[in-house]
Parts: C-alpha cells; sequence; structure tokens
C-alpha cells in the first residue's frame, strides 16, 4: 500500500518538480504550476483530473476515488492511498497530473512520461 513518502518520492521524482507547503499541507509543482497535494493527514492525494473523467472514476471505484466539496468547481480528484493498487498506479496517476500541469517545453524534453490524453 502506497503511503505519503510513496507520493513524495514519485512526485518528486517527475522533472521540473518541486514541493511547497501551502494550506499547511504538501503540495507538489512543476514549474511552479500544482498538480498534487497531500491532505487528511497525508492519507490521500488530490491530483488533476478532467471533469469527465472524475465523474467516471468516482462512479467506477467509489472506494478509491472522491471529489472534495471545495473541489467540486474545479478539475481536481482525491484518491485514498490505502485503496490504490500499489506503486505503479500511483506512479501513473501523478505522472497523469503532471501531465495537465506541465509546460509544453517539459512534455517535449521528456517524450518518456507521454502527452496528456485529448479531451
Amino acid at each position: 500500500m502506497p503511503d505519503a513518502e510513496d507520493v513524495r518520492r514519485i512526485a518528486l521524482s517527475l522533472p521540473d518538480t518541486t514541493e511547497k507547503t501551502a494550506w499547511s499541507m504538501p503540495t507538489f509543482r512543476v514549474a511552479g504550476k500544482m498538480f498534487a497535494t497531500l491532505p487528511e493527514e497525508e492519507t490521500s492525494l488530490a491530483v488533476r483530473c478532467p471533469k469527465e473523467e472524475r465523474d467516471e472514476l468516482v462512479l467506477a471505484e467509489p472506494e478509491k476515488f472522491w471529489i472534495a466539496d471545495h473541489e467540486a468547481h474545479f478539475a481536481w480528484v482525491r484518491a485514498r492511498l490505502a485503496a490504490l493498487d500499489g506503486e505503479d498506479e500511483l506512479r501513473d496517476i501523478l505522472a497523469d497530473s503532471w501531465r495537465q500541469a506541465a509546460p509544453i517545453r517539459l512534455l517535449e524534453e521528456h517524450p518518456e512520461l507521454g502527452v496528456p490524453q485529448e479531451h
């Protein structure tokens, strides 16, 4: 089961990522743009997710994903760390969120990380 240290290690391994405390919690940013946070005593993570996909995720796996009330109008989703299928799933979630926040130059410099899905 992934934990907050796994989130931190994987997030910080992504290009041009920094950690900054905001709203009394760790946040992770690519080129200054936030792509992940560790809220709720660091037992979950919040990541960027297009609203259409977010709604599908929550419906398909409500034990794993949910939408925080204060984030309902934004393209973010929460994931319970204990419900993830291990480090590979965590890495995929973080990399997808990173791609949505990363500037084009970083996406071009790191093709191994893929490009954001067309929405």
